[in-house]
């Protein structure tokens, strides 16, 4: 006991030592003491209750300290969360660390956290405005997602999703509107189709004389409801429902489209058949223009129409039943086409339809007059082919006959004593005569020419080709033949008269009138010279080439005696109209030219000399 209070005591005194007299809790203790030591207090007593006083005091300032030290942890706890907090925005958001940094050396808690807080609420405005932003973005892309998959689009819980996302950063809003923008692209290329979707639609319902709406509506209701771009269903199943009915619609107007031609193409036979007017023509003309036209090209409205082709059918079987009763007259006419055709083409028509056999069969009734009126229509197809393959041929054979009646007329105009006159038109006559000389002179190469062509055509064909029912071959080679031997007879006619000149020559020389002595010796002279040329023998008489007796020439192909069957056929069958002279002014120089040229002279011959 003696200890502890000495213990006390010594504790009292430190208590008292401790505590300064000059602050007020000192001057209080100072008072007790006085006050304990008036009232008669033991020494035990007042220190056993100084160390209750101080036992009491120490609670209050531990209460004090704990309290401070929970004061300080709560202010450190939230300070760190709100620097937690930070940071995460700060990561979140994206932005600058440095700009929302504390210094935590020169600042007490307090400060730090009056420090940080408006950072914080700079922060969460900003991470709310993102939010707000990120989800109005994603919000359009949701909705242009689900337009394009053609889901029910729900806006519900889009923003609490977004308040528990880390990315807030502008990168992420940047890539959020590229996606917005490729989407809002890929809607509106998807309008585009559908909208272009839809005229093709609208364009081929007009044309087949559909319900535009009802099409439409099966695809989707929406793309007939309204024009406006939010209501326009935009998804893969719509344009996959347009792109079917595309292909189904057009499929079906091919086929009307061939089966419409195919009607007119009976139409048009039929008015042709029928030489309907052309008020009966009028009310078809638009079906009637089907015929001609690409599939692309007809784009009438109701052109394709079941009413049209029905009225098209009906008009069809009206001509049907109108020709059967003209039937007669439209196989002979028929007929007459065949014969105008070969008779172009220098073509022999089948027999087995002539109009005398076409009518005794008709009334017979033997053969039905469809089938006769096809076999006429067939064979015409086939001659006007077979003129298509003979056209070459054919217009060498005009050019041929052309130059022929060229040399006829130069012949005959030779044999005018007076086409050398000063009359009129006498300087046109010799400039033709100039062109025909030409074109005459080119009359053998078009024969050789001819006939090759001629022979080409037969071996590819294997045919004869026939020329108004005789072969051309023939004829060509007969009328070679023929200018072979006219040629001949020309030069005997030429080397006789040649012959004839030099003894006429030669007796004029010989038998003429005596000359004078200075004449005589001269003409001696010239005489003893010319005899002295050659071999010495003396003046030579030349001898006029031999003309066999075995080279006369037949009746048949003597000139200008050319009157066999093929010269008459030509004569006869060939419709040739004369063409009108190309009268034009010559000069004087073209004039003489054409006058020597047309005398035939040779150039020793006394016109030149003239």
């Amino acid at each position: 006991m003696g200890e502890m209070a000495m213990a006390g005591y010594g504790l009292d005194k430190a208590v008292r030592a401790s505590v300064s007299f000059d602050t007020p809790c000192g001057a209080l203790l100072r008072e007790l003491e006085q006050i304990w030591t008036e009232i008669g207090e033991r020494e035990q007593d007042k220190d056993r209750m100084f160390l209750e006083l101080e036992t009491e005091c120490m609670r209050v300032y531990r209460r004090k300290v704990d309290s401070a030290n929970a004061e300080r942890a709560q202010l450190r706890q939230s300070l760190m969360a709100k620097e937690a907090e930070l940071k995460a925005l700060v990561a979140s958001i994206g932005e600058n660390t440095t700009q929302f940094k504390v210094d935590e050396k020169h600042t007490s808690l307090k400060d730090q956290l009056a420090a940080v807080t408006p950072l914080l609420e700079e922060l969460r405005a900003k991470k709310e405005e993102r939010i707000k932003q990120i989800s109005n973005v994603q919000s359009q892309i949701e909705k242009i997602k689900a337009q394009i998959s053609d889901h029910d689009y729900q806006n519900n819980g889009s923003v609490k999703h977004l308040n528990d996302d880390h990315d807030l950063s502008t990168r992420r809003i940047s890539d959020l509107q590229m996606q917005l923008r490729n989407l809002q692209k890929e809607k509106s290329d998807r309008l585009q189709k559908v909208f272009i979707y839809v005229d093709e639609v609208h364009s081929l319902c007009a044309v087949l004389g559909m319900d535009f709406a009802k099409t439409v509506k099966e695809v989707h209701p929406s793309l007939h409801e309204t024009n406006s771009e939010n209501s326009t269903n935009i998804s893969d199943s719509t344009l996959e429902g347009l792109t079917q009915t595309i292909l189904k619609l057009k499929a079906e107007k091919k086929t009307k489209v061939l089966k419409l031609q195919e009607i007119v193409e009976k139409l048009h036979k039929l008015w042709n058949l029928m030489e309907s007017a052309e008020q009966e023509r009028r009310q078809f003309a638009k079906v009637a223009a089907v015929l001609g036209s690409n599939e692309e090209e007809i784009t009438s409205p109701g052109i394709l129409s079941l009413e049209t082709i029905q009225e098209t059918e009906e008009e069809v079987e009206r001509l049907t039943k109108q020709k059967a009763s003209r039937m007669k007259e439209l196989v002979l006419k028929k007929r007459l086409e065949l014969e105008d055709v070969c008779r172009n083409a220098h073509m022999e028509p089948d027999t087995n339809t002539a109009p005398e056999k076409i009518i005794a069969l008709i009334d017979s009734g033997l053969v039905d007059p469809c089938e006769l009126l096809s076999s006429i229509e067939v064979q015409i197809a086939k001659a006007n082919e077979d003129s298509l393959t003979r056209k070459d041929i054919m217009e060498r054979v005009d050019k041929w006959l052309s130059a022929c009646d060229e040399e006829t007329w130069l012949e005959e105009y030779n044999q005018d004593d007076n086409r050398y006159s000063a009359g009129r038109g006498a300087h046109l006559n010799l400039k033709r005569a100039e062109k025909a000389r030409i074109l005459v002179q080119k009359i053998p190469t078009m024969i050789d020419n001819l006939i090759a062509k001629t022979f080409s055509w037969e071996d590819e064909r294997n045919v004869p080709f026939l020329y108004d029912g005789v072969r051309l071959v023939a004829i060509l080679e007969e009328q070679k033949l023929r200018r072979a031997q006219r040629e001949q007879e020309k030069r005997r006619s030429r080397d006789q008269k040649k012959l004839q000149s030099l003894l006429l020559k030669e007796k004029e020389l010989i038998f003429g009138s005596k000359p004078s002595p200075k004449k005589t010796n001269s003409f001696n002279r010239r005489a003893s010279n010319h005899h002295s040329n050659g071999n010495g023998a003396g003046f030579m008489t030349p001898v006029p080439r031999r003309v066999s007796a075995g080279s006369a020439t037949p009746e048949l192909l003597t000139p200008r005696s050319y009157s066999g069957r093929y010269n008459n056929y030509f004569k006869e069958n060939r419709r040739l109209t004369a063409a009108p002279l190309n009268f034009s002014a010559v000069s004087k120089e073209d004039s003489m030219s054409s006058f020597a040229s047309i005398s035939g002279s040779e150039p020793d011959s006394p016109l030149y000399l003239h």
